[in-house]
């Protein structure tokens, strides 16, 4: 229920809707306890102070009429702006990176102050009366939208500024950088110990691969977007038996096909394989919230957009380099989540998650096959190792670092035919090697 509520309020935070529909139910709000002030207390505002609230009925509807058809206006405006934005993301970019425009803060709130102005001058303006004894205007509920009207100003010019800085290149690769190590923290808090050995396990799933595994199937086709390891702990502990991932999160799914598997448990009823289906969030799209790769996956993409042929930006590439490597660096000093769970010491879950192999070969293989030639490129990648490879004492990490070292060097010398350029990867490469060679002899 947890992970339903959390998957409910992130596509919620993601939409258009949410936000400015809280900000036109405020405003409506503030415009109905303005008038209903004004009616019950008498505070003779147009008599003490004529020049602010002595504008007269008619005055009051012309305002009031002038600044909802403004703010109307403007929010097509911004709407627009928006959607523009939204495209030439997507085309310069990556599509991917679109959902962080829409979960923008400041987008969604600019949108709600235009509408939540239209609405409140509605509200004001349904109660001016004119003329015999039912004549009533709520003076402070005008002054009010006046004010709602400059704010209204205000909030136009630093929406112009604000979008003109989001489409920028630094800026879509920091957002997406800043959210990934978000979900780095929260996913991997513990420190990599110097002991720890990521590999102790590896034979076990092999001796397991013999036994007799029921299949359960699952109900939607789309993307894991999340699960609730709680839950799913929680079946294989009621089953009293072992409970292994087909598939972890961030991976696509037919409905139909096994979703997770049960090591003999007899009869499989209904009852067991609706409340399995639940515990995964199964949508159209991944998120990062528990899929670091995917954070990872948008700047990648929007390296491999600068790196191709159309486009040619090696610099929006060497920045994604840059931003990837500060992620990598944060990972190498975490220890990634076990896929074994136990439960007093009985192995109940088998995991298919994260590793550091993984999600080194996830940000940097693309990068590297796509960098031939490129001596920008393969440069920074072998700094981004060398970087890296200064954070973690595991060896395990390390050999990694250094496969990586030698396939950069492999592209390298295939594809770079100056031998300036060689001379410089040469030295660049010697450097490497030798800050590995230092953590390894360490």
């Amino acid at each position: 229920m947890i992970t339903k509520l959390r998957h409910g309020w992130q596509s919620m935070r993601s939409s258009f809707w949410f936000v400015p529909a809280l900000m036109v139910v405020d405003a409506v709000v503030l415009a109905i306890l303005l008038i209903t002030l004004e009616m019950s207390v008498d505070l003779h505002l147009a008599t003490r102070w004529p020049l602010l609230f002595g504008a007269g009925a008619s005055g009051a509807r012309g305002l009031l009429t002038t600044v909802a058809s403004s703010m109307i206006t403007v929010a097509g405006l911004v709407f627009s702006i928006t959607l523009v934005a939204l495209s030439l993301t997507s085309s310069q970019y990556s599509s991917r990176v679109i959902r962080n425009f829409m979960r923008d803060r400041v987008n969604q709130w600019v949108l709600g102050v235009f509408l939540g102005i239209f609405a409140y001058c509605l509200v004001v303006l349904r109660t001016i009366r004119e003329g015999g004894e039912g004549a009533f205007v709520p003076t402070l509920a005008v002054l009010a939208g006046l004010i709602l009207a400059f704010v209204g100003i205000a909030v136009l010019i630093h929406f112009i500024h604000h979008i003109a800085t989001s489409i920028q290149a630094s800026s879509i690769v920091a957002t997406a950088a800043q959210e990934t190590l978000a979900a780095v923290d929260h996913l991997f808090p513990d420190a990599l110990g110097e002991d720890d050995d990521e590999n102790a396990d590896g034979d076990l799933e092999s001796a397991l691969a013999s036994q007799p595994w029921l299949a359960v199937p699952a109900s939607k086709t789309g993307y894991i977007e999340s699960l609730d390891a709680a839950a799913l702990m929680d079946v294989a502990r009621t089953l009293e038996t072992l409970l292994r991932m087909e598939h972890g999160v961030g991976d696509f799914v037919v409905a139909g096909t096994p979703l997770v598997s049960l090591l003999d448990p007899g009869d499989l009823d209904e009852a067991t394989t609706a409340r399995l289906n639940p515990v995964y969030v199964i949508s159209r799209q991944r998120t990062v919230q528990q899929d670091v790769a995917f954070g990872i996956r948008q700047i990648v993409d929007i390296a491999m957009k600068a790196l191709s042929p159309g486009i040619n930006d090696t610099t929006t590439a060497v920045m994604c380099v840059d931003h990837l490597a500060a992620i990598l660096i944060r990972l190498a000093t975490r220890r990634i989540a076990t896929p074994h769970w136990l439960d007093q010491g009985a192995l109940r879950v088998i995991v298919r998650g994260s590793s550091f192999e993984g999600l080194l070969s996830e940000a940097f293989d693309q990068i590297r096959q796509n960098a031939e030639g490129n001596v920008a490129i393969l440069l920074r990648l072998l700094g981004a190792l060398q970087s890296i490879a200064g954070q973690t004492a595991s060896l395990n990490r390390r050999w990694m670092l250094q496969q990586k070292v030698e396939e950069i060097a492999e592209t390298a010398e295939r594809s770079i035919a100056s031998p300036h350029d060689r001379n410089r990867l040469a030295k660049r490469l010697m450097r490497v090697h030798e800050a590995l060679d230092m953590r390894m002899a360490s």
